[in-house]
């Protein structure tokens, strides 16, 4: 069963390989400095949903208080998958 909110795009799609751990990282990361999901809906397929859309809010609170290199990481690990 997968975990939706730590699952990558490509474990979903089918079609992955190591990357999909730099992904999983960088969502616990995510979840780490926040305290919140990277990825949040009502239902597992809207979470699911979210991922493949992969928008990053770096908006709202608490991410206007943690720092920019943090946040940096995150975009790059996002950038290798």
């Amino acid at each position: 069963m997968l975990c939706p909110y730590y699952v990558a795009p490509e474990v979903l799609l089918k079609h992955y390989g190591p990357e999909a751990d730099v992904w999983t990282a960088r969502v616990i990361l995510y979840i780490l400095l926040s305290g919140v999901p990277l990825f949040w809906a009502e239902t597992q397929q809207g979470i699911f949903d979210a991922v493949l859309k992969g928008y990053i809010d770096f908006e709202s609170d608490p991410w206007p208080l943690i720092s920019d290199s943090a946040k940096d990481l995150i975009r790059k690990m996002f950038q290798t998958v």
